[in-house]
């Protein structure tokens, strides 16, 4: 469903963000990017939809090639879903029509089928009560739980998750997380950007590790946990799991 090939990126000729990055993520995978702060992990999932452009290498996504400049980028972000750290609602707009612009305006959906579709999954989110009401009036892991519905609105191929959790506070996050589990058993494909262990070690097929813009381990989950290779890897979970 995605392949990652040597890809390059540098925002200064002084600073290169990724090193020659390769991985490959199968259709109904769920890949869990770790990794220090500054690790290139972002970065990485931004450039799968062309949010971030990158200098050398390629990546294709289900059969298209992100860097190729007869590329629609918008029909493609269409079809690959992205979940940010800060929601990125429309703070105008109800929650309903959040969830009902880009299906009209994009997919050119009819606005009664557009309705059903975000009524559909606003109900599956737990968010039936809000669709009137603003994102300034929902909890930050209700907004979050939002941002996932409208991009499940456009019935992506891929789910990309960007630190979904990382702006939320301790008792929001699993009820965002709870959501992401559901998406991973009923075999959405997805990459996801976070420092939830628990999340990786429940559902992630694969755990990728990044350090300096490199991805220094690429491994499946029980491995990953169980023992990893490389010295940054175990210093990182020895961290992150102590607490």
């Amino acid at each position: 469903m995605i392949e990652i090939s040597h890809v390059d990126k540098w925002y200064t000729p002084q600073f290169q963000a990724l090193k020659n990055c390769t991985t490959r993520v199968a259709k109904g995978e769920v890949v869990v990017v770790c990794g220090p702060s500054g690790s290139g992990k972002s970065t990485l999932i931004k450039c799968v939809n062309a949010l971030e452009p990158f200098q050398a290498g390629d990546i294709i996504v289900d059969g298209i090639k992100v860097n190729d400049a007869r590329t629609d980028l918008p029909k493609l972000r269409a079809r690959v879903g992205m979940v940010f750290q800060h929601f990125e609602l429309f703070p105008h707009l109800r929650i309903l029509d959040n969830l009902c612009l880009a299906q009209e305006k994009v997919l050119g959906r009819a606005h009664a089928a557009a309705v059903k579709k975000a009524t559909m999954l606003l109900e599956r989110v737990g968010l039936t009560e809000h669709a009137r009401k603003y994102p300034a009036e929902l909890s930050g892991g209700q907004q979050q739980r939002v941002a996932i519905a409208r991009a499940l609105a456009m019935d992506p191929i891929a789910m990309l998750f960007d630190e979904p959790t990382s702006a939320l506070d301790p008792e929001m996050i699993s009820e965002v997380l709870d959501v992401m589990v559901d998406l991973a058993r009923e075999g959405m494909t997805m990459m996801v950007v976070t420092h939830e262990m628990g999340f990786a070690s429940k559902v992630a097929n694969r755990v990728i590790f990044m350090d300096q813009g490199e991805i220094v381990e690429d491994a499946l989950k029980a491995d990953f946990f169980g023992k990893p290779r490389s010295d940054r890897a175990q210093k990182f979970l020895s961290k992150i799991l102590s607490h």
